[in-house]
C-alpha cells in the first residue's frame, strides 16, 4: 500500500505518520509538509498514492484542493481528510472523499478508516501486471504505471482488455482506433506500428504472456494479468463495490460497456 500523508505543520505531520506506521508498518509511505511538493511529485510519477491522508487548512493549497487535483491525476486514490475542524465533513463528502479523521490521529482512528475505504487498494500480484478499467483506463506494474510511448498504443490495448481474449482482426482495431478515417494502407501500416510499439512496451517492462498474435489478428491472454473488469464479471464483491459508473472513461468506444455494467 502507498501513502501519501501531507500537513503543513510538522508536528501534527509526525503524529500522523507514526499512526499510519503503526496501523500498517509495510506500507510506503511519503509525508509533505508543502502540499505542492506532493502534488508535483505524484503529477512527475514518482508514486501514486492508493490512499492519501490530507490536513484541510493549509497555506499554499488547502487539502480540499489539493484533494481534487489528486484525482484529476489518479482518480483512484482514497481522500482521507485528517482536520481539527469537524464544519468541513460536508465539503469532504461532495469531493467523494473515503473518511474524515479529527485530529489528533490515532492508530484506532487510522485502521477504522483504512478498513473502510471508499475504493479497494488491489495487491500486487507477485509482479504481474495489473489493469484497471474502472474510472481511467491505466496499467501498472510492480505498482507503478506502465508507460507508452503513444497513447494509440495505450488505447489499442486497452480495446484489446475491452474483448476480454476476443480475437480482434486488423480491420476491427483500425475502425475503433480511427472511427472518422476510411480504412487504407496507410492505417493499416499505422496499425502495425502501433502493435510493435505495444510489443516492445510488454517486453521492456518484463511482460510476457500477455498478448497472442497471428496473420492479421491480435488478442490478450486474460489469465496473465488481473484486471478489475474481468473481477467484476466472476462477481468479485469487492470489485463490484470499486464501480462507481465509469468504466474507461478516456475513451468514447467504452461507453456502451457502461449500460452492461449498471445492469449488473
Amino acid at each position: 500500500m502507498t501513502v501519501l500523508a501531507v500537513d503543513d505543520e510538522p508536528i501534527a505531520l509526525e503524529v500522523l505518520g507514526r499512526a499510519i506506521r503503526e496501523v500498517v508498518p509495510n506500507c510506503s509511505l511519503f509525508a509533505f509538509t508543502d502540499p505542492l511538493e506532493a502534488l508535483e511529485q505524484v503529477k512527475c510519477g514518482s508514486f501514486y498514492p492508493d490512499v492519501a491522508f490530507l490536513d484541510v487548512e493549509m497555506f499554499d493549497l488547502t487539502g480540499l484542493e489539493l484533494a481534487k487535483r489528486l484525482k484529476d491525476l489518479y482518480n483512484c486514490v482514497n481522500i482521507v481528510f485528517v482536520t481539527g475542524y469537524a464544519e468541513y465533513m460536508g465539503e469532504a463528502f461532495h469531493l467523494h472523499a473515503s473518511g474524515y479523521v479529527l485530529k489528533p490521529a490515532t492508530p484506532e482512528t487510522i485502521r477504522w478508516e483504512l478498513e473502510d475505504l471508499r475504493r479497494p487498494v488491489l495487491r500486487e500480484d507477485d509482479g504481474r501486471l495489473r489493469v484497471q478499467c474502472f474510472g481511467n483506463f491505466e496499467v501498472f506494474i510492480g505498482g507503478l504505471p506502465l508507460k507508452f510511448a503513444r497513447s494509440k498504443t495505450k488505447e489499442l490495448f486497452a480495446y484489446l482488455v475491452n474483448r476480454r481474449g476476443a480475437v480482434c482482426t486488423v480491420r476491427e482495431l483500425a475502425a475503433v482506433l480511427w472511427e472518422d478515417q476510411p480504412d487504407s494502407t496507410a492505417l493499416q501500416s499505422h496499425l502495425r506500428q502501433l502493435v510493435k510499439d505495444l510489443t516492445d512496451t510488454m517486453a521492456a517492462a518484463g511482460v510476457t504472456g500477455v498478448l497472442a498474435k497471428g496473420r492479421g489478428w491480435l488478442a490478450v491472454l486474460p489469465e496473465a494479468f488481473s484486471c478489475d473488469y474481468y473481477d467484476f464479471i466472476q462477481g468479485d464483491v469487492q470489485m463490484v463495490n470499486a464501480y462507481m459508473g465509469e468504466y474507461m472513461a478516456q475513451y468514447s468506444w467504452a461507453e456502451f460497456v457502461v449500460a452492461y455494467l449498471d445492469r449488473h
